[in-house]
């Protein structure tokens, strides 16, 4: 196993651990959240370290390829689901992401199938960033309606912008 595929794993493993210490917060603003946000902001930067370790020593494997976008939607969708289930975070909002994100795997994998391997494009990367950013933020400085709608309302465009754009792109995989 690869150095950037350990990475990744280690980003897997820090999702439980996450979700209980954000469980142990209720919500509130302490040391639980805090440390909640610790994990989240290590967990989101191992995204960035692992990637750039991948390409640049040439560790890009199948595994990490399935891995690393695996682990990326398992950590964002995590907050976002208790976010919503304390009432932060509204459900259609969340189903739009979880759309997209099956949408666009559902893509991939129709494309595979014809020899096509559909990369990550910038406006996925730019949503991915802008989340884990938002979500950070929402940990920060939790119970600011004003600014959560905000950061609420940028996953959603974002989200949007880069499902779409994968499918005007890559439109002639599914014929």
């Amino acid at each position: 196993m690869t150095t950037a595929s350990k990475i990744t794993l280690i980003r897997v493993l820090m999702i439980p651990v996450y979700l209980l210490t954000m469980y142990l917060s209720g919500g509130e603003h302490g040391m639980w959240m805090y440390i909640s946000l610790g994990i989240f902001i290590v967990a989101s930067l191992t995204d960035f370290v692992d990637g750039y370790i991948a390409r640049h020593y040439n560790q890009t494997t199948d595994f990490g390829k399935f891995l690393d976008p695996l682990a990326d939607k398992l950590l964002v969708i995590s907050a976002m689901s208790i976010f919503c289930e304390w009432g932060i975070f509204p459900a259609w909002a969340l189903m739009i992401v979880l759309t997209r994100e099956f949408a666009v795997t559902g893509l991939r994998l129709v494309a595979v199938q014809k020899g096509t391997v559909i990369a990550a494009g910038w406006s996925g990367k730019i949503k991915t960033a802008s989340t884990m950013v938002g979500l950070c933020v929402m940990m920060a400085m939790p119970g600011i309606a004003v600014l959560n709608g905000i950061i609420i309302g940028l996953i959603v465009v974002t989200t949007l912008y880069s499902g779409v754009e994968y499918f005007i792109q890559n439109w002639n995989c599914l014929w």
